[in-house]
């Protein structure tokens, strides 16, 4: 079944881009857009897409209210912030609020798609310019609780860019299982993405960078 993409812009021109090189690839289906957070929350509760690519500076209602308020409403669709400058702090908060990564909108098309596809299996999804970025802005706890082994097995696999089944695989345990180990991590670190997670890993050592 094709991941279905929900595309969030109010830029028209923007919406039609993404689109006409999204719609190349087989594995994908733009099933809707919006032009702005508002519009996005209800098409999203409608449709209920695997993916949303979210612009962040938009009327009405920014990309970092609507991620906030998607994640905490529907947190099973995973979002790709969208904006034009790397230094935006917009981009800092959107992982904040729950962004699994994000890409620049000069982004070549092929690397939106393998982002695409990655963030459809809760993969993070990260440039190394935006870990560094993130890893400055980004605080986890100063005293987050103490994970077990097997959480810290599987926030390194988290770090290195593994999705859940390969969790799953290389730990010899359920996909169900790595679900309610990431859920508890994130709890534990005070964080509300896999992402934060992933840069906390990078941060204390259990990984030397996080994974593309």
């Amino acid at each position: 079944m094709a991941i279905q993409v929900l595309i969030v812009d109010d830029h028209a021109v923007v919406r039609q881009g993404l689109k006409m090189f999204l719609t190349l690839d087989s594995e994908i289906e733009i099933i809707g857009e919006a032009t702005d957070g508002k519009q996005a929350l209800e098409l999203a509760r409608q449709l209920k897409p695997d993916v949303v690519l979210m612009d962040l500076l938009m009327p009405v209602m920014d990309g970092i209210q609507a991620i906030t308020i998607l994640k905490q409403t529907m947190p099973d669709i995973e979002v790709i912030a969208l904006t034009s400058v790397l230094e935006d702090q917009s981009v800092v908060s959107a992982i904040r609020a729950g962004a699994i990564g994000y890409l620049l909108k000069d982004t070549e098309s092929d690397e939106l798609i393998r982002a695409i596809k990655a963030a459809s299996q809760g993969q993070v999804q990260l440039s190394p310019k935006a870990a560094a970025r993130l890893m400055r802005e980004v605080r986890a706890p100063e005293s987050p609780e103490v994970l077990t082994e097997r959480e810290t097995e599987v926030l390194r696999l988290l770090a290195k860019g593994k999705s859940n089944k390969e969790i799953a695989y290389d730990l010899t345990i359920s996909e169900p299982t790595v679900k309610t180990h990431v859920s508890s991590i994130l709890g534990k670190l005070g964080v509300s993405s896999r992402t934060q997670a992933a840069l906390h890993a990078a941060r204390i050592g259990l990984v030397d960078n996080v994974s593309l």
